[in-house]
């Protein structure tokens, strides 16, 4: 068996933590659990699986936890994961020859989030930086914490390259500077994220929590985009969407490499928020930074969505097609059925029947799809 230790913080986790830890049971990893408090069974359940159960005093920071989890483990390999993310592969021989060639690297696992979308189970896939060796790496952030080179402090330090490009709502012009610093590399593990099944009551509590505990970090640290970006992504969610501008904007205003998975969302983001407050000529700003962003269907998709509520309906549906055509992407459909769904309508509200007939058979058994063609 590997020498890796899986640790996890957990609080009142009854709901996760034993599918969690059950699905770590094949591969024989040591499972190390910090409990910050919890009131449940979480630790009970967890029991059946590991003795090595640690107390944290809660301090309102999850880095603090995630570093005591790491400390209190028996190996020096770490995959960090949270109880409502679930194994659902592990290439170990693969994973093997990485910590062999990449010891002082960060291995980039691959989250599956599942959510729901009018009505239907829909994925968005993200690879975040979970696997090190703790000789090298440590938790920094006392929300939406990060793993960081034990030697540097900022966020940039993961990326694979450094080329800032400056992003705000009036001016979108590229910046220029490089590097080539490597610290991360993708690791052969997959895990399903459940968190998002819950109530919308829990998800606006998460969200407001999160909010606050920015703010703090804000308040002490000083102007960080990957602070500004979260924060926008909790207004997101509590459908704050001027709030959630504000933030990005800040975010975006500031040095920030295009090449980082946070800053490609964050874009992505700000762009959907322009289009929910209606402000789809300021979307088009986006055009200028097309190059930067266009290597993945999801930032293609969102240009045929602005496209398409400016009225320029030949151009939405080239940006659509060529998203079709393309491998990288984050949520499930932005490739593939969603895309041919709102060729399907543009050509449906054109009076093209047969052609939207066509895209919508494309999108398989996606529902809206479904209806459409009952309708035609």
């Amino acid at each position: 068996m590997l020498p890796i230790s899986v640790c996890i913080i957990a609080k009142n986790e009854e709901k996760h933590i034993e599918e969690c830890c059950k699905r770590l049971v094949p591969y024989g990893f040591e499972i190390v659990l910090a409990d910050t408090g919890s009131t449940d069974r979480t630790v009970e359940l967890a029991r059946k699986y590991t003795n090595n159960i640690y107390h944290f005093e809660w301090c309102g920071d999850f880095s603090a936890a995630k570093n005591y989890a790491m400390e209190k483990a028996s190996h020096d390999w770490i995959l960090s994961i949270d109880c409502d993310e679930y194994i659902e592969s592990v290439d170990t021989a693969c994973l093997t020859a990485c910590m062999k060639s990449q010891p002082a690297a960060a291995g980039r696992i691959l989250i599956r989030n599942r959510f729901t979308e009018n009505g239907q189970t829909s994925y968005e896939q993200v690879r975040v930086s979970r696997f090190v060796n703790r000789r090298y790496f440590h938790f920094e952030g006392i929300v939406h914490e990060q793993l960081v080179p034990r030697s540097a402090s900022s966020h940039a330090s993961l990326s694979d390259t450094y080329s800032p490009v400056s992003l705000s709502s009036a001016d979108m012009t590229r910046s220029t500077a490089s590097s080539s610093v490597k610290y991360v590399y993708p690791a052969p593990i997959t895990v399903l994220h459940v968190g998002y099944d819950g109530s919308e009551e829990e998800m606006q509590a998460k969200s407001k929590r999160n909010i606050a505990l920015l703010k703090h970090e804000l308040d002490t640290n000083g102007p960080d985009p990957y602070l500004y970006y979260q924060l926008g992504q909790s207004c997101r969610k509590l459908h704050d969407y001027e709030q959630a501008f504000h933030y990005y904007d800040l975010g975006l205003s500031m040095d920030v490499d295009p090449a980082l998975d946070y800053v490609q969302t964050m874009v992505e983001s700000y762009g959907y928020t322009l289009l929910d407050l209606k402000r789809n000529k300021d979307a088009l700003n986006l055009l200028g930074v097309y190059d930067d962003f266009a290597g993945h269907a999801d930032f293609v998709f969102l240009m045929g969505l602005i496209y398409m509520n400016n009225g320029m309906l030949d151009e939405a549906v080239n940006e659509f097609q060529k998203a079709t055509t393309m491998e990288e992407f984050s949520v499930d459909g932005v490739n593939s059925y969603k895309a041919n769904y709102n060729i399907g309508v543009i050509y449906e509200c054109a009076g093209y029947p047969d052609e939207a007939r066509a895209a919508y058979r494309k999108c398989g058994d996606y529902k809206p799809a479904l209806a459409r063609l009952r309708q035609l």
